[in-house]
């Protein structure tokens, strides 16, 4: 009895941070997939570094399978399939980051506009909110990439301007309940300026929830970038990215015959995405702050 009364009064001691960290732990899961998440983008990061080849170089023989010299064997034009991985997933990880930074930035600025300010503001922008999520969404990425020329940046640029509308809607909502506080209302009271009630009032109250759908805007991204790089509509060769990498697995005999060339750069993607979605599964019940544990 004396050591759970201890317990609850040690957790009515904590900081939000350290609650936050307490509760994460408790998802084994999610936590384990942090440290698989850290090591990869440690050894993405460290390519240049620990890859023993240049990941465009040839250096051996034409699809050679995994030996001691090359451990993930070697591709249809004898590159180091292990180079390749390293800064493919480099690529990748670059391209999930930055359209999800991209589409959060747009997404909140709009979100913050419609739900503050409300009236004309809000229907111009919801409306076209919806206009934008009514497209099917495979259907709207592939469009605006067989328009725009294919490269690293317009893949960017393309996903972070296609991903915002569920980030804008997420902070409307949020907004439209903070505004009616009586601390906002405080502020409004005090004479405060509204990039003040805006970006120290009411954007770190709501960005718990965003923080939480941005890991899966950032799963997503990745997704999409590898399927249009299969596709040959987005990151082009010789750039390595994990989408690329698969590329020749299109063949029956590499999907049979050759699977060095496409099970490490799938099982790479799967890995990323799955533990990124842990993550974000344990931050959304850590940031709860109605959550009991």
């Amino acid at each position: 009895m004396e050591k759970k009364d201890r317990i609850k009064k040690d957790i009515s001691r904590e900081s939000y941070l350290q609650t936050v960290i307490r509760r994460f732990k408790q998802h084994h899961l999610a936590t384990v997939s942090l440290v698989i998440l850290a090591v990869l983008v440690v050894a993405a990061l460290l390519a240049p570094i620990i890859a023993p080849y240049n990941p465009d170089e040839i250096v051996g023989g034409f699809s050679k399978a995994p030996t001691a010299e090359h451990w993930l064997g070697t591709d249809q034009i004898g590159r180091d399939v292990l180079s390749r991985l390293l800064y493919a997933t480099r690529i990748s990880l670059l391209v999930g980051v930055l359209a999800t930074a991209i589409s959060t930035v747009i997404g909140v600025i709009l979100g913050l506009i419609a739900g503050y300010f409300g009236g004309a503001a809000d229907m111009i922008i919801m409306r076209f909110t919806d206009m934008v999520m009514s497209f099917p969404y495979i259907l709207l990425v592939l469009v605006a990439a067989s328009i725009f020329k294919p490269g690293l940046w317009s893949i960017i640029l393309i996903l972070g301007f296609v991903d915002w509308p569920g980030i804008a809607r997420l902070v409307r909502g949020n907004v439209l309940s903070l505004r009616e506080s009586n601390f906002i209302k405080s502020d409004l009271v005090a004479g405060m300026p509204l990039p003040y009630i805006l970006f120290s009032e009411i954007l770190p109250n709501t960005a718990a929830p965003i923080l939480v759908y941005a890991t899966s805007v950032l799963a997503l991204s990745m997704l999409d970038e590898a399927a249009l790089s299969f596709l040959g509509m987005g990151v082009q060769p010789p750039t390595a990215s994990l989408g690329n990498m698969l590329n020749g697995a299109q063949s029956l005999t590499v999907l049979t015959k050759q699977p060095w060339l496409w099970i490490p750069s799938g099982l790479m993607i799967v890995v990323l995405v799955i533990a990124i979605n842990f993550i974000g599964d344990a931050l959304r019940d850590a940031l709860d702050p109605n959550s009991g544990k």
